[in-house]
């Protein structure tokens, strides 16, 4: 196993960067203790540079969890309707989303509760979407849950040229039935969310390109005809889902996750239905739309 060496910083952390392409994990950080703007600064190029960041061991209240989303934007609304909220958001505070696979008398507390989720990038079907998501581990499975990041610039960088000239400057369809997990599952809401954004990203901080389409929200290239959108997509989302693009987070009691939904993707990993699993989420607004 190859060791990655770990990069010193001028402020009191360590970065620990985990794949060549995407994740580090930021070592000797306490959130709960509040940090001074240059150490804010520090963690925010972090996770410019590597997409993902992993703060381990971390004991946080919902409220640190808000102020901490806080130090990366303005805090995001939850999309989906009240109506269709889960039973345990009366217990959270507003902005924050809970994902669980506890029940009370039958019905899930928590938003997306069971099984395997395909790749997507969070709120790509509002015509804003998220900048940033923050995610908390406060009950785990013993195995499974995992979440895997991967990397749109290196998808980008790497794309066939023949696939990625055939897209440039194209537009792409989104759409998502809040709760659903795997495209065509009819397991989400009435409620969703629509919209068209380019094929290929520019990030707004790093000017950077990554491939901004995904296989459980994208429906179809505009302007171009169904077989051949469905051939051109999937060759990108095999091509951006390669085992060298990613990294797969295994996730400990503790652990906050802030992830770039600009220029990654992410998803989850199957996990026994019989075991606890319960995560905080909270999003970043995105401050353009996309181009």
């Amino acid at each position: 196993m190859n060791v990655v060496p770990k990069i010193k910083t001028n402020t009191k952390f360590d970065v620990v960067p985990l794949t060549k392409h995407i994740g580090a994990e930021l070592r000797g950080i306490d959130l709960r203790e509040k940090p001074d703007d240059e150490t804010v600064r520090a963690i925010y190029q972090a996770w410019l540079d590597h997409l993902v960041i992993v703060f381990p061991g971390q004991k946080l209240s919902q409220e640190d969890l808000i102020r901490v989303t806080g130090y990366f934007g303005e805090l995001g609304e939850l999309h989906r309707p009240p109506k269709f909220f889960p039973k345990g958001y009366d217990k959270i505070l507003p902005g924050i989303m809970m994902i669980s696979n506890i029940r009370e008398n039958g019905e899930p507390i928590g938003a997306l509760p069971d099984g395997e989720m395909m790749f997507h990038h969070d709120m790509i079907h509002a015509e804003v979407p998220s900048k940033a998501t923050l995610l908390y581990s406060v009950e785990i499975p013993s195995a499974g849950g995992n979440t895997l990041f991967a990397s749109g610039y290196a998808a980008y960088d790497t794309l066939d040229p023949a696939i990625r000239n055939k897209l440039e400057g194209r537009k792409a369809l989104h759409h998502y039935n809040y709760g659903s997990v795997q495209k065509g599952d009819n397991k989400g809401t009435e409620a969703f969310g629509e919209c068209v954004h380019p094929v290929f990203r520019t990030h707004d901080d790093t000017k950077k390109k990554a491939v901004y389409v995904n296989r459980l929200m994208t429906v179809k290239v505009i302007d171009t005809p169904e077989d051949e959108s469905s051939r051109l997509l999937n060759a990108v989302y095999d091509h951006a889902e390669k085992k060298e693009f990613i990294y797969e987070h295994v996730w400990r009691l503790g652990d906050l996750l802030l992830w770039d939904n600009r220029c990654s993707s992410h998803a989850r990993t199957d996990f026994p239905s019989t075991q606890r699993r319960l995560m905080l989420r909270t999003t970043v607004k995105g401050t353009v739309r996309p181009t």
